[in-house]
């Protein structure tokens, strides 16, 4: 396994390669501030996830490494993130951002104590799966630490455990991460398109409040779309894409309903993102524009060959 700290113990990235891809997160970065600075909340961080999917570690690595130090990567694979977390520093953030199969969510919240966020939950069955790996989790790393000390102790160990549940639903990336309650988006299919995972607009309550009150180690934090390819070409800030206008308002109502407040919107790729930061994202999703043309999936590799 990699050094969880410095990533040493995996090749080290192209030095050519890597610049390139500094060069093309930091024009993301830039654009994404700019579209901040004119929307209606210009104070407002926006996180920015890169989507490494069917990318090689090292392109990871570069990335994750200063000058840009950047912590937060996408996957839509559940064996290519437990590939890559194993292999990466763990200061990294992980999102898993793919369509989600039921009998893949227990492993997937119990390997990677630094899966930050799973987007793309659905159903009941999802966030009881996830619920049920994060719970196997935390209890392995408070057996870990009692065999640590002996057994023996003041019930510490525990208190370590469960007080990293005091995290918030803002935008911030401050906070405890290895063994905070896994963050949660609920996705929406806010296009109704049958080819589009999500829950339709109409059963978002229920299934956040569900997460809410029997999840007590999963953390609703916001809501998620992809919607219609059409409507995303022809986002502009100045013209309104109506996949977005669903989920704001979706957004409104689940925190009316339920009495919360603070729920995030994830919305916006890179054909779309600066119009999606006009209308309220606190979260867009970007790939291509750094990272460049993806391999196929059968030519995709975790560890290139030196």
């Amino acid at each position: 396994m990699a050094d969880t700290e410095t990533g040493t113990g995996i090749m080290q990235p192209n030095p050519q390669r890597a610049k390139q891809l500094v060069e093309n997160l930091t024009h993301i970065t830039q654009r994404i501030q700019s579209a901040a600075a004119k929307s209606p909340s210009p104070n407002k961080p926006v996180r920015l996830i890169a989507v490494s999917k069917l990318k090689p570690a090292t392109d990871i690595l570069a990335l994750h490494n200063p000058p840009t130090s950047h912590l937060h990567f996408g996957e839509n694979y559940v064996q290519e993130l437990v590939q890559k977390a194993d292999l990466l520093p763990r200061s990294i953030k992980w999102h898993f951002i793919g369509a989600l199969q039921t009998n893949k969510c227990k492993n997937l919240a119990e390997q990677i104590p630094n899966l930050w966020c799973v987007s793309s939950v659905d159903s009941v069955r999802k966030a009881d799966a996830l619920e049920k790996g994060r719970a196997a989790l935390v209890g392995a790393l408070r057996d870990k630490a009692k065999e640590n000390n002996g057994g023996e102790g003041d019930g510490q160990e525990d208190k370590e455990v469960t007080t990293t549940t005091e995290i918030t639903t803002t935008a911030s990336d401050s906070g405890p991460a290895p063994l905070a309650p896994l963050r949660i988006k609920i996705q929406i299919n806010t296009s109704g398109e049958e080819s589009k995972s999500g829950v339709p607009p109409s059963g978002a309550v229920v299934l956040c409040q569900h997460i809410i009150t029997s999840c007590p180690h999963l953390r609703l934090t916001g809501l998620m779309t992809i919607g219609a390819i059409a409507r995303s070409q022809a986002t502009t800030p100045e013209n309104e894409n109506e996949d977005f206008v669903t989920l704001r308002t979706v957004r409104d109502e689940v925190e009316k309903e339920l009495g919360i407040e603070g729920l995030e919107l994830s919305m916006g790729m890179s054909a779309d993102f600066e119009g999606a930061i006009a209308m309220g994202s606190d979260e867009v999703r970007v790939g291509s524009d750094i990272f460049g043309e993806r391999p196929s999936r059968k030519d995709a590799v975790v560890v290139e060959k030196g």
